[in-house]
């Protein structure tokens, strides 16, 4: 049986980086997600933190894997591996995600330090808020 992961950041799909293009080789894609929660900007990548609200959406897309070595890859790229220090800045947990399908339970990594002084990504879309806005003087 296969493992899903949901990814909200730069292991997205159509993201541009090389780590996106090493996960679409080792798991298939399923489709777009979302979860509840909030991204918040840490740098050039966001961390996910859940929510009760429903209005806080966080859009994603979700990959299956039947190798867990997939997992190892991943709690290094994401800093959360066993010879990391703590306290770790991401914790891989499974949580609730929504599917075009109904709600599975898959893989992600919540962002694991404080969140005073990010900043809130609204609309939940980590990719749409890299590209640049629109020129409002056109």
């Amino acid at each position: 049986m296969a493992d899903l992961l949901f990814v909200y950041g730069t292991l997205r799909r159509t993201a541009r980086s090389p780590e996106a293009r090493l996960l679409a080789d080792l798991a298939v894609h399923r489709g777009p997600a979302s979860v509840r929660g909030r991204i918040y900007r840490i740098d050039d990548y966001p961390g996910l933190v859940l929510s009760d609200d429903p209005a806080d959406l966080v859009a994603g897309d979700l990959f299956a894997f039947e190798d867990r070595a997939v997992l190892a890859w991943l709690d290094g790229y994401e800093g959360c591996g066993p010879e990391d220090a703590e306290p770790q800045e991401y914790r891989r947990a499974r949580i609730a995600v929504e599917t075009g399908d109904g709600t599975v339970e898959a893989w992600a990594y919540l962002y694991n330090w404080p969140i005073d002084g990010l900043a809130w990504i609204a609309g939940g879309d980590f990719l749409a808020a890299q590209e640049p806005s629109p020129d409002p003087g056109r």
